[in-house]
């Protein structure tokens, strides 16, 4: 179990069960599922992900970790990182943040959080991220962190409106020791 990861203006810290009505609140809205695969959540969508998470959170080895994104003692959104291969040492993360919140950096700190975590904690070498190219707010959000798009995938997603493609953003071990300028406490 981890405590928190703690920012400058973000905790994320591990969801519980009592979570899944806050997540519910932000999952639910048509705009924050414009470009993904799920959504927009019934309330038994928003339970059964909070349950998976937790349910996850229980394997040996590890390989899923969910946080709940907390500004001001309010959950706002969720941020993920998963390791995707022990062996190669490879992790995607993933961020989700309450529309009232957008535009007001919490979606880029929380990335930098998560990386930070990945490398230091999980011992990472390739952290990864995909999103959808029209999806200028995350597109901004890897940059800023020091991602670097490597590629689109085609038809990567089968999403509402169709075939989505995602754009592949990576950052490598090395690169972010060499631009780390870690502003973050990880809690254990």
């Amino acid at each position: 179990m981890i405590a928190s990861l703690v920012g400058n203006r973000v905790t994320l810290r591990e969801l519980k069960e009592t979570d899944w009505v806050d997540v519910h609140a932000y999952a639910s809205l048509p705009p924050v599922s414009i470009y993904q695969p799920w959504g927009p959540n019934s309330e038994d969508d928003s339970w059964e992900f909070v349950q998976q998470v937790i349910s996850d959170s229980k394997e040996i080895p590890r390989s899923r970790f969910v946080f709940a994104v907390i500004v001001d003692n309010k959950l706002i959104g969720s941020g993920e990182i998963n390791i995707q291969d022990f062996i190669d040492r490879k992790g995607e993360i993933g961020y989700v943040v309450h529309p009232d919140f957008w535009g007001l950096g919490y979606a880029t700190e929380v990335a930098r959080i998560l990386i930070e975590f990945g490398f230091t904690q999980l011992s990472l070498h390739r952290i990864s991220a995909t999103c959808d190219p029209r999806n200028i707010g995350s597109v901004k959000v890897l940059e800023k962190v020091g991602m670097v798009r490597e590629g689109t995938i085609r038809d990567d997603f089968i999403i509402h409106d169709g075939w989505r493609d995602s754009h592949l953003y990576g950052i490598l071990e090395h690169e972010w020791l060499e631009n780390n300028t870690s502003k973050y406490n990880v809690d254990r």
